[in-house]
């Protein structure tokens, strides 16, 4: 009995945290009451806050759920990049692909990217969401530095710039074509273009630009 009411719990969590994306992504964050929230999962709104304090601790859970395992993703990437990959070029090129790859697979990620760069105000109470995503934005920073740094140890990259100052530009470079992709929801050429944009991006870091 105790096992079906945590399943059951868990069951609930979920359904709040699909309705709440699914109203973020029509009315946006700020405009999002926890009784329209209710109202699409079907639920009370004291059901809701049975499982959620507060619609910022929605947004975390609901940020959780896609961006933690893409992260971690994204740390093997990068991290088998700086500690022993032959061409940490291409790993990082892996990671920048591999990143676009999910959000064409998964709704749900998708959906999520769109919420948290377009659909979110990162005010008052929301200001916690965004530093924990300002952290994580540093973590993968420092990784792409460390790829780099790898790379020219290796003498593969080009010495025109520093490892850290390649990591920034190809951090502002990423973050730019995901706001563009995002953005972009017929899919225009440019989107489709994604992969050969991050192509050339890497590949002008190369010490041989034909390689």
């Amino acid at each position: 009995m105790v096992r079906k009411t945590k399943e059951d719990a868990a069951i609930t969590r979920q359904r709040i945290i699909d309705a709440a994306r699914e109203v973020f992504l029509v009315r946006g964050v700020s405009r999002t009451s926890m009784e329209q929230i209710a109202a699409q999962a079907g639920l009370t709104r004291g059901a809701i806050y049975w499982h959620f304090d507060s619609k910022t601790e929605i947004l975390l859970a609901l940020r959780e759920r896609v961006f933690l395992p893409l992260i971690d993703r994204m740390d093997d990437t990068l991290l088998k990049a700086a500690e022993g990959a032959e061409d940490p070029l291409l790993n990082i090129e892996r990671f920048l692909t591999e990143t676009i790859q999910v959000l064409n697979d998964s709704s749900e990620t998708r959906q999520t990217y769109e919420i948290m760069m377009i659909k979110c105000e990162y005010v008052d109470e929301f200001a916690e969401v965004l530093q924990q995503i300002a952290n994580n934005c540093s973590n993968i920073s420092r990784n792409i530095e460390r790829a780099y740094q790898r790379a020219q140890e290796l003498d593969l990259l080009d010495t025109s710039c520093t490892p850290e100052e390649y990591a920034m530009d190809t951090y502002l470079f990423f973050s730019g074509l995901l706001h563009m992709w995002i953005k972009d929801p017929e899919g225009s050429e440019r989107r489709q273009q994604t992969t050969d944009f991050i192509r050339t991006h890497v590949k002008l870091r190369r010490k041989n630009q034909n390689a």
